[in-house]
C-alpha cells in the first residue's frame, strides 16, 4: 500500500539523517527489492518521492505531507490501545498497522479529542498534529552519549518488541532519568535521552 512506503521512508530519516535506499526500503517493508523498485517508480510518478536509479528515495513535499497523515493515524491508534485498552507498548505496533487503514477521518479525530490530543505515542515518537506539524524532542540516542550521561528517557524504539519488554521489565520508561551505563547493553541502540545540562 503507498501509505506503507511513504511511512517507512520517513521513518526512516525521522530520528537520524542518513536518506533511505531501496534495499532499506525492502527490508524496512520485508519484501524483496524488485516489488518496491516498481513501487517507487510509481511514487516518483505520483509526485510523492524523488529518486535517481541506485540512489537515495526522497520525499516530495506532497509525499511527506500524505506520510505525516499516515504517521499520525498509526500513533493516534497506538496511544488509543494503550490508553484505552490497557494494551503494552510492545503489543501495540502491528495492531496499529492495521487499524490505520480502517478507521474513518472523523472517528481518528474523535480518538484525538478523547486522548486530550496527545503530543507523543506509547514509544515517545511525536504524533504528528492534524495540520502536519511535528515537535520532536531534543533528544539522543544513548549509544551516542558517554556512559555517564544522565538524562530523561524520550523515546523508545518500537522495532523490537523484546527490547521493550526488556525495558519495561528494567522500570525504564519514558520521562525515566537514567545514566546510559543504567541501560541494558542492547536497549543503547533504542533508546533516545534528553540530557539534562
Amino acid at each position: 500500500m503507498i501509505e506503507d512506503y511513504l511511512k517507512a521512508i520517513y521513518g526512516h530519516t525521522e530520528w537520524q539523517d542518513a536518506p533511505i535506499t531501496g534495499t532499506q526500503l525492502a527490508a524496512r517493508l520485508g519484501l524483496v527489492p524488485s516489488t518496491v523498485t516498481e513501487m517507487v517508480k510509481k511514487l516518483v510518478r505520483q509526485g510523492l518521492v524523488t529518486h535517481a536509479p541506485y540512489g537515495a528515495i526522497a520525499l516530495t513535499d506532497a509525499g511527506r505531507a500524505a506520510a505525516l497523515r499516515m504517521v499520525r493515524r498509526h500513533r493516534l491508534v497506538e496511544t488509543w490501545l494503550v490508553e484505552g485498552f490497557g494494551y503494552s507498548w510492545d503489543e501495540v505496533h502491528d495492531e496499529a498497522e492495521v487499524l490505520e487503514h480502517a478507521l474513518s477521518d472523523r472517528l481518528l479525530d474523535a480518538i484525538d479529542a478523547q486522548l486530550g490530543h496527545p503530543v507523543r505515542d506509547p514509544h515517545g515518537d511525536p504524533i504528528p498534529d492534524a495540520e502536519g506539524v511535528v515537535t520532536r524532542p531534543d533528544a539522543v540516542l544513548a549509544s551516542e552519549l558517554p556512559a555517564d550521561a544522565r538524562g530523561a528517557v524520550a523515546r523508545i524504539s518500537d522495532r523490537d518488541p523484546e527490547v521493550l519488554r526488556r525495558i519495561r521489565d528494567e522500570g525504564i520508561g519514558l520521562d525515566t532519568v537514567v545514566a546510559v551505563a543504567e541501560l541494558p547493553a542492547d536497549a543503547r541502540e533504542a533508546v533516545w535521552i534528553a540530557p539534562i545540562r
